[in-house]
């Protein structure tokens, strides 16, 4: 049999692996990164110690994607968490469990987890072809024929023709590490129409100085709501930060795709911190009480200290109205509720978000719909592959979003060498 031709375009984790399944089917794979160095993006996320995944089971893994969760399910049962850290190891990656189910590389370094995915692409006799920008994906009819590309520094334009490409652009965040939605033009100019793209899991802009006053002040095991037009709509619970412009946080940002949508569509955004989540509002009373009893002659601002960490004592007194120096025995019921209702409900009007190039991953890319679940094969065009960021598929934070990444570059490279 006549060996494929296949063009990878990107080289992130799903362009890469993909590349890897090919080749080891058979294929002449060539991969054609736009920039210097194949997997940048790779290389910093998980603040640089490389989340890879999570061992949620598979349907709550894919709840964690929303209502294109399910799009995912043949890709997951292709390739899924303990295949990846099967995978990983028998590169010479170990890893490590950490809170949440998250899996990381045992040196907590995303940067080995980059050198074994190229070194092993190469072992596999993958041409990895840098600085070369993808312009067009070229068709004979409604079949893929080749790729139209321009190497930089050079400056030559060439054809290389192919049996099949994979796009494996990456989305539009973080610009510096080549995502910059070069996918969406190319899926777009083959006729595949493209959903709306905008930030997730993005840091939040909050009105007025509170969030500046608080800033670096982190807060654990909190439980943080999302109220849109005066409704409660979603919460999370876990750990949010303040910073000199609003809020972030893995708390903050698994909320940020709806709030982002949420804002876009024009409506009124706040979010309620329940600061004591362990205590109903009757077990918070009898907590404050228990202080006031225990510490009455104390002031307010000094019995805050045994409640909160020492910048959000300001803030508490400001907003609850309650005077710094009263007496821990003048506190009566009154001011108890007022207390107690803010420790539970503290509240942060959303004005705005953060631009996409902060964001972690795109919301938004390639419609699913027009892309067989069960190989990656676009509808449209034969030989046409997608895997990663560019579908319109994300999640939350805790490895989920490079799983889905490893996940559709497996299913699309064995798929692309099975035709």
């Amino acid at each position: 049999m006549k060996k494929k031709n296949v063009i990878i375009v990107g080289g992130g984790p799903a362009g890469l692996i993909a590349g890897i399944e090919a080749s080891k089917r058979g294929s002449n794979v060539i991969l054609l990164e736009k920039m210097n160095r194949p997997a940048r993006k790779l290389r910093i996320t998980g603040k640089g110690r490389c989340n890879l995944t999570n061992i949620a089971p598979l349907e709550e893994f894919i709840s964690h994607f929303g209502k294109h969760g399910r799009f995912l399910r043949s890709a997951f049962s292709c390739f899924f968490s303990h295949d990846l850290i099967h995978f990983m190891s028998d590169l010479g990656i170990n890893t490590i469990n950490e809170r949440g189910g998250r899996i990381f590389p045992m040196s907590e370094n995303a940067e080995d987890v980059v050198n074994a995915l190229i070194n092993f692409a190469k072992k596999n006799k993958i041409k990895i072809q840098t600085d070369t920008v993808v312009k067009k994906i070229l068709f004979e009819g409604d079949k893929v024929v080749a790729v139209e590309a321009f190497c930089k520094g050079i400056e030559k334009k060439e054809i290389i023709s192919c049996d099949a490409v994979i796009l494996a652009t990456g989305g539009a965040s973080y610009r510096a590490t080549g995502s910059t939605g070069d996918g969406y033009k190319l899926a777009s100019l083959a006729g595949h129409r493209i959903i709306k793209i905008r930030p997730a899991l993005v840091p939040l802009n909050t009105f007025g100085n509170t969030a500046s006053r608080l800033q670096g002040v982190s807060l654990r095991n909190v439980n943080v709501s999302a109220w849109f037009n005066g409704k409660k709509r979603l919460e999370k619970f876990g750990e949010m930060l303040f910073t000199h412009f609003g809020v972030t946080g893995p708390v903050i940002l698994n909320l940020s795709r709806n709030i982002v949508d949420a804002l876009n569509e024009k409506q009124r955004v706040e979010l309620s911190i329940d600061l004591k989540p362990a205590l109903n509002h009757k077990e918070l009373d009898k907590r404050i009480l228990r202080d006031l009893s225990t510490h009455g002659k104390k002031q307010f601002n000094k019995l805050l200290k045994l409640l909160l960490p020492k910048k959000l004592i300001a803030v508490c007194i400001d907003e609850t109205g309650i005077p710094s120096e009263k007496i821990g025995h003048q506190i009566l019921a009154g001011d108890r509720a007022k207390l107690k209702n803010w420790l539970k409900d503290f509240r942060l009007k959303v004005t705005g978000y953060r631009p996409i190039n902060e964001a972690i991953i795109t919301a938004g890319g390639v419609d699913t719909r027009e892309i067989d679940p069960k190989t990656m094969e676009s509808r449209l065009k034969k030989g046409l592959y997608f895997a990663g960021e560019v579908l319109d598929v994300d999640a939350d934070t805790g490895g989920y979003n490079l799983q889905a990444a490893f996940s559709t570059g497996v299913l699309s490279g064995t798929s692309v060498s099975r035709k």
